[in-house]
């Protein structure tokens, strides 16, 4: 298991004593408003226990919602103080005319009551009113400050954020090693839990791929020539894939996945996706009908006179007349080539010529004829 970063814990303490704070204030500043704007008549213990009681459970209600909205953005919150803004200036403004209206009409105290309360609902409808246009004409209309859509700027090469199926696979491992990886690598916290979540499944496959690349992730943070961070990031409530979009996106951050559909998604969305399978398949050698090639026969194929061997990248090889060298290496000539959806298919015919090789050579060595002594036929 990944232990969970010291800025994530840190956050997560800071948050909760500005909460606890922010409770003790609102209950004090409450009791202590009424007691300077009541005598100690006006009002007896009880009072005092349920003005607490409602203090407390306003602050609750409020510390809930919080927490429960973890997915926030800068721009949302800023345009609803911008709507906040505007409802208040105008229920302001209408409270004026109403006024002015109540005087010219010489409208009675006794009905004050009601005016107040009109002001009162008309500033929460302009409130209301104002928020909704707000939130919901953002997208459209970037005229003004509340609209531009903050991101944070990044000096450099843009970090990856790396997918659950990278850590799996581990060639990012080897990937990195080389060097050839010249940014940041960025793990979010929540593909760590999927991979804790795997290594803890009842399925073995599952637990093997889990285990699997939670090891890998600890080495490649080992690594010198590797730059990898934990990041938590605030997305909830969805999928790991949609949570790695929304981390990208809201980062300016690029993706690094295995998973085909993963990337085609991000893409549509206008974020810069890196499919490492892809990376694979092009630093494959470039074999093609006339090349030479050794080749291990592990089984026969589907025409009784085949033999099938598999490059170290996975590449299936067809070669003829191979059905009787099974567990043997050939030297074989590649004379066609077919790409299929699962990848290349090499056909390949045995090499009437073999190149010398050291295993060639020391077969050779070992099956020389004897004599009738047991001693190595020395001919000519």
């Amino acid at each position: 298991m990944i232990p969970e970063s010291r800025d994530a814990r840190a956050g997560r303490l800071t948050l909760l004593v500005i909460r606890s704070i922010f409770i003790v204030l609102l209950v004090s500043v409450t009791l202590l408003t009424v007691s300077s704007t009541r005598t100690t008549t006006d009002f007896g213990f009880s009072t005092i226990i349920g003005l607490a009681i409602a203090a407390t459970a306003g602050g609750i209600l409020v510390v809930a919602i919080d927490a429960l909205t973890p997915n926030k953005r800068l721009a949302g919150v800023v345009g609803v103080y911008l709507g906040v803004c505007l409802g208040l200036v105008g229920a302001v403004g209408f409270g004026a005319l109403i006024d002015t209206v109540a005087k010219a009409w010489g409208i009675r105290e006794s009905l004050e009551i009601y005016l107040t309360l009109s002001k009162s609902l008309v500033g929460l409808i302009f409130c209301y009113l104002s928020v909704s246009v707000v939130l919901t004409t953002k997208d459209d209309l970037r005229l003004v400050i509340p609209y531009v859509e903050f991101s944070r700027t990044r000096r450099g090469v843009r970090p990856w954020v790396v997918d659950t199926s990278v850590l799996i696979d581990g060639r990012l491992n080897a990937l990195a090693g080389t060097g050839f990886i010249d940014a940041p690598l960025v793990v979010p916290q929540f593909v760590v839990d999927e991979l804790q979540k795997l290594a803890d499944s009842s399925d073995r496959t599952k637990r093997g791929k889990g285990r699997r690349g939670l090891e890998l992730l600890a080495r490649l943070r080992e690594s010198a020539q590797a730059d990898v961070s934990l990041q938590d990031f605030r997305v909830s409530g969805m999928s790991v894939d949609r949570m790695l979009i929304e981390a990208a996106r809201s980062e300016n951050m690029r993706l690094m996945t295995m998973d085909s559909n993963l990337e085609a998604v991000a893409r549509i969305q206008g974020i810069t996706a890196l499919n490492l399978s892809d990376v694979a398949a092009a630093v494959k050698p470039a074999l093609g009908p006339g090349d030479t090639l050794s080749i291990a026969i592990t089984k026969r194929g589907e025409n009784d006179r085949q033999g099938v061997g598999y490059l170290p990248d996975g590449t299936m090889v067809v070669v003829d007349e191979a059905h009787a060298r099974v567990g043997t290496t050939l030297q074989v000539i590649v004379h066609n080539v077919v790409q299929t959806s699962a990848g290349r298919l090499l056909f390949a015919k045995i090499d009437s010529e073999p190149t010398a090789t050291p295993e060639s050579m020391a077969e050779a060595a070992t099956h020389q004829p004897r004599d009738k002594r047991g001693n190595h036929d020395r001919r000519g």
